[in-house]
């Protein structure tokens, strides 16, 4: 079952969290991110800014590299989220590291799509732009093309600060228009284009 596998998630309203690595451990990190959120709205009235949400994940991720007994998280996260009108990303890594990015990528390959993001990322992308590389990015490690099932994508923008989750049939219009759609997708949609003149 696809969606029992999550791994992108909404941390608070303007802010997004991926992960790559143990499921479990993820999932623990996510909550303490979500409780965190909470907590700053109840105590200051304001929500949390993305890089103090980072630090308060790391800390705790770098509490488990000292402590006997207990074992590091075997994850890393993206944090990603806007503050004070400005798209802020970030990685965590198992040792509680945080690092700040343009564009980032964690998990399988990462090497090779961080290689391709730095090639191809503009500082002028608009959003449509951000999503366009980030699938561009996926599919260059990819055989075959991508399935809007098979890919999880999530915008946080400007304009609204808003977390959203692209539905598939959105997601398969960009994967369309770039040509980036498995070959049995794009077979399947080119019999309904056909079903669709007649």
């Amino acid at each position: 079952e696809r969606s029992s596998v999550e791994k992108i998630h909404k941390a608070d309203d303007h802010i997004g969290i991926a992960s790559a690595g143990h499921v479990a451990d993820a999932r623990q990190l996510i909550d303490f991110a979500r409780r965190q959120a909470q907590v700053n709205q109840l105590r200051y009235g304001e929500p949390i800014g993305v890089e103090t949400l980072t630090k308060a994940v790391t800390d705790h991720i770098q509490q488990y590299t000292q402590v006997g007994g207990a074992r590091p998280f075997g994850v890393a996260l993206i944090i990603g989220g806007i503050a004070n009108g400005e798209p802020r990303l970030y990685e965590t890594d198992p040792s509680g590291t945080p690092y700040e990015w343009k564009a980032l990528a964690v998990g399988a390959d990462r090497g090779d799509i961080r290689e391709y993001l730095e090639e191809n990322y503009s500082e002028d992308l608009d959003l449509d732009g951000g999503v366009a590389l980030a699938l561009e990015a996926l599919a260059s490690v990819s055989d075959g093309g991508l399935s809007p099932e098979g890919i999880g994508v999530a915008t946080i923008s400007v304009d609204d600060e808003l977390f959203t989750e692209m539905p598939d049939e959105e997601k398969e219009v960009f994967l369309s228009e770039l040509d980036l759609l498995e070959a049995d997708e794009a077979d399947d949609e080119a019999d309904d284009d056909e079903e669709t003149e007649e």
